[in-house]
């Protein structure tokens, strides 16, 4: 098995027919960066709920607001001092070094991300995928644990990745028209299916 047969296997149970597009919501938006920050070690119900407080979100108003409020608006995600600080950093580093929003999603890449507090490979790829629309699949606990379950092993994060991803790429003809012949949107709801049937 590689992985588009896990693909096509889950994509035939239709996991995803009350999802957005993308399976993760408002793909492409400040406020979807905030929720890959938030999600962390927590569900997504405490997500939403932390969103509705902080209503309309941009990076300039995390900059500005009182980091000691932020982290009460936030505290339904958990961790939420820690929270709170990083995603005012954040907001502040991708204003320093790309001016804008538009042109962090344009031009951000891996390694930045990485080096910035509280991002490691799930949320810099979640960054990527979701946010700024870059061909990388995301991995997860979820995908780990399907893996496990179908009989094969990794170790790595890296190896993961890369065994879900160059398959796709290798047979991306068998699944791109339903994908709009686009290998983000692929793997963002590749990724997407994995956590739904593994929630399941």
């Amino acid at each position: 098995m590689d992985s588009v047969d896990l693909y096509i296997e889950l994509r035939d149970k239709n996991l995803l027919k009350n999802s957005p597009k993308y399976w993760w919501p408002n793909v492409g938006s400040e406020w979807c960066l905030v929720t890959t920050i938030l999600t962390q070690n927590t569900k997504w119900q405490n997500v939403e709920k932390s969103m509705d407080n902080l209503g309309e979100v941009s990076l300039e108003k995390l900059i500005e607001i009182d980091e000691k409020y932020l982290s009460e608006l936030i505290a339904p995600s958990g961790f939420k001092n820690q929270k709170a600080k990083r995603l005012k950093l954040l907001a502040k580093n991708i204003i320093d070094e790309f001016g804008d929003f538009e042109n962090f999603k344009e031009n951000v890449y891996r390694e930045w991300l990485l080096a910035q507090k509280g991002i490691g490979p799930e949320t810099a790829d979640s960054i990527l995928c979701y946010v700024c629309f870059k061909e990388v699949m995301v991995v997860d606990k979820y995908t780990q644990k399907l893996l496990d379950s179908k009989g094969m092993e990794f170790f790595e994060y890296d190896d993961i990745q890369y065994f879900l991803q160059s398959g796709i790429e290798s047979r991306f003809d068998e699944i791109s028209e339903e994908n709009e012949n686009d290998l983000n949107l692929c793997f963002a709801r590749f990724h997407g299916m994995i956590v739904e049937y593994m929630k399941k």
